[in-house]
């Protein structure tokens, strides 16, 4: 924020001024972050204004109106979603800043019961809250904050997620609160995908999940990975529990996920402590925390403290200072996808950001890069998005140079210099010449990638030097190479060229989802291309169908119809399938890989973490549910084993701390061996 005159120091009139300035920026602020899940700036510099809206209405309190921000809870339900009536309304949490403020407020705390009281302190996660109703332990109802007393109506949605329990372990009747968040690497994913589609990426991991569980399409939130943590129920008498502590504990019993990163305290001392572990620790978490949630313990004072107007006195947010650093951009990059998709990269002096080496961000398409404002040679401040992805938040304009100029965005692509276009309906820029150098490079490592054609040893490195010795120039030239072309590639000796020639070989034979995949039809990813394989069984069949055949497959819908039906009927693509099939590449449907039933491995709770060598973790994921195995994605209690990689963190410390199997890479291996032997 800008430097801004002592509150003691302005008159009504001025105080007035800046009040009726400051309200209408939230406003503006709180329609894009609570209803179009896209906020035009940072959490703190919104903190920090609401705050000094606060701080002039507690001057000023003759200038306090009930259309206020500070009078408010959240922001309006959707028009495009059913509503539902909160019967006891949803409140948002006050804010402090620093520890010294959350003191105060134990002290105003304190001043209204007694001493020795006992606080709960749970981490803040980043998403966004959420109402679950059961009827005799049922799941019948769930709904959005909304505005506080009316929220939307998102049962179909919380149904897609695997930690909203459908029934209760008891058939108890009680409304639960909760947080409904997107794990890191989920929301990195998506917003890997979203650029690649030309869409708008989504600015942090509680704008994803709000956008993802607002969907009309409760398909859409299914393939969002969504996670719920309970936390809170209104009457709490229906538990049986007098304490929030014993609360959590019991909603886990019913069947709930709970963030078990709580403590009980009763000292300052205990509290700092707290706030120092989860500050350091804030990075390596799975779930993006923007601070600490301090709660009063004893339920019955709470209810006994009562709330605001729009905030419980019983609770309290301590946000995490924000982790930003200054830097120098020097150079903003454009670089082409294999969809076309020209994205800017900013390149920046070298910077230490929450334990990392950063000087690369994406600016993801021209209307942000227009939005900031970035210019070469400006100072940046440099954040994380959800604590992973490293993103300019604003410019410091007090240091930007007196020759400088706003950026040109570029007309023509920067790899084959054809005219880029935005497509209807994106904010992308995208080459569409389908000879692009770039894109052919890009295609040909997604159609050798692991989860494409698999083929070993044919990296990105392989591929720019076969493509620029033109001995491939599409992925049917892969099949036409021989030793003697592969033995001139830099570093290539004999044995390398055999390996990479049985891998090729190897590919001819995989069924028709790997190759739909590996083809890169836009919209098409892993999942989709095995359903649309496993209902037209044969290419021939597929390249015949009708958009509207393809979108009445079920999880399919029009986009994908659209996207196959123009992919296929390209002259260039008949031409490239027609080569691949006397090349002796398999185009049919194989069949679904058989699940082992009985084995060993049937019904265990298993957990991948680190990195593995020998071989990906998603290949470790499909060869253990091929065995029967359920590979989930954190650890709990209910989890059997652990198997981790090099520089495993949070999940390994979690597993030791609850006692759970723990194996290395070696000793899975060996398991695999021996099960494959029996």
């Amino acid at each position: 924020m800008d430097e801004l005159k002592p509150i003691e120091q302005l008159t009504l009139a001025e105080a007035t001024s800046e009040i009726n300035e400051i309200k209408a920026k939230i406003v503006q602020w709180g329609v894009e972050y609570y209803e179009q899940d896209q906020p035009s700036v940072e959490d703190f510099i919104y903190d920090q204004t609401y705050a000094r809206l606060v701080a002039l209405e507690t001057k000023f309190p003759e200038l306090v109106t009930a259309d206020s921000p500070t009078q408010q809870v959240g922001g309006a339900p959707d028009s495009n979603l059913d509503k539902v009536v909160h019967e006891i309304p949803m409140l948002s949490m006050g804010d402090v800043f620093s520890v010294e403020e959350l003191m105060e407020f134990n002290d105003r705390v304190y001043k209204n019961t007694k001493d020795n009281l006992e606080f709960n302190l749970e981490l803040k996660i980043d998403g966004l809250a959420v109402s679950m109703v059961y009827e005799n332990g049922k799941f019948v109802q769930g709904s959005t904050r909304g505005n506080g007393t009316i929220g939307e109506d998102i049962t179909k949605n919380l149904k897609m997620i695997k930690s909203v329990p459908q029934q209760l372990s008891e058939p108890l009747s009680v409304e639960v609160r909760g947080e409904c968040y997107m794990p890191k690497e989920a929301f990195a994913k998506l917003n890997l995908q979203r650029e690649a589609d030309g869409e708008a990426v989504f600015a942090n991991p509680r704008n994803a999940a709000a956008g993802s569980l607002r969907q009309l399409d409760a398909k859409v939130t299914a393939e969002r990975e969504l996670s719920v943590f309970a936390y809170y129920v209104p009457e709490f008498e229906v538990l049986g529990v007098d304490t929030q502590s014993a609360a959590l504990e019991r909603l886990k019993e019913l069947g709930f996920s709970i963030n078990e990163n709580y403590q009980k305290v009763t000292t300052p001392a205990e509290i700092h402590d707290y706030i120092d572990k989860f500050t350091e620790q804030r990075n390596s978490l799975e779930f993006g925390i923007d601070g600490i949630v301090e709660k009063v313990n004893d339920l019955h004072l709470q209810a006994e403290l009562g709330n605001t107007v729009k905030v419980p006195r019983w609770e309290i947010a301590y946000k995490f200072p924000p982790e930003e650093e200054q830097t120098i951009l020097r150079e903003i990059e454009w670089t082409v996808g294999r969809t076309g998709t020209v994205t800017p990269t900013a390149v920046m002096d070298p910077v230490q950001l929450a334990g990392t080496t950063v000087s690369r961000a994406s600016l993801h398409n021209p209307d942000y890069l227009i939005e900031k404002d970035v210019r070469i040679g400006d100072t940046v401040y440099l954040h994380k998005a959800g604590d992973i992805i490293p993103e300019i938040s604003h410019v410091n304009l007090a240091k930007r140079l007196s020759d400088s100029v706003a950026y040109e965005i570029p007309t023509r692509c920067p790899e084959c210099d054809s005219q880029l276009v935005h497509l209807d309906g994106e904010v992308a820029l995208r080459c569409i010449n389908p000879m692009c150098p770039a894109q052919i490079k890009e295609g040909l490592a997604h159609f050798a990638s692991r989860n494409a054609m698999n083929i070993d040893g044919l990296g990105p490195r392989i591929v720019e030097q076969l493509f620029e010795l033109k001995m491939i120039d599409d992925v049917a030239g892969l099949y036409r190479l021989t030793k003697d072309q592969l033995l001139t590639l830099d570093k290539f000796g004999e044995k390398s060229a055999d390996n990479l020639l049985t891998a090729i070989d190897t590919s001819r034979h995989n069924s028709l989802e790997r190759l739909l995949f590996g083809l890169g039809i836009r919209h098409v990813g892993a999942k989709a291309a095995k359903i649309i394989a496993t209902h037209f069984t044969s290419i021939e069949t597929l390249m015949t169908a009708s958009s509207e055949a393809i979108s009445e497959v079920e999880s399919i819908g029009p986009t994908i119809g659209d996207s196959v039906v123009t992919y296929f009927d390209n002259d260039q693509v008949k031409q490239l399938v027609n080569e691949l099939q006397t090349a002796g590449v398999n185009t049919d449907y194989l069949g679904a890989t058989d699940v082992i039933v009985d084995s060993e491995w049937t019904g265990q709770k298993v957990v991948l973490t680190g990195k593995l060598e020998a071989f990906t973790r998603n290949d470790a994921k499909e060869w253990l549910e091929a065995h029967g195995a359920n590979v989930v994605g954190s650890v709990s209690k209910k989890t059997d084993l652990l198997i981790a990689g090099a520089d495993a963190g949070s999940k390994l410390a979690k597993a030791q701390d609850l006692g759970i199997e723990i194996w290395n890479e070696q000793r899975f291996e060996t398991a695999m061996k021996e099960d494959s032997s029996n």
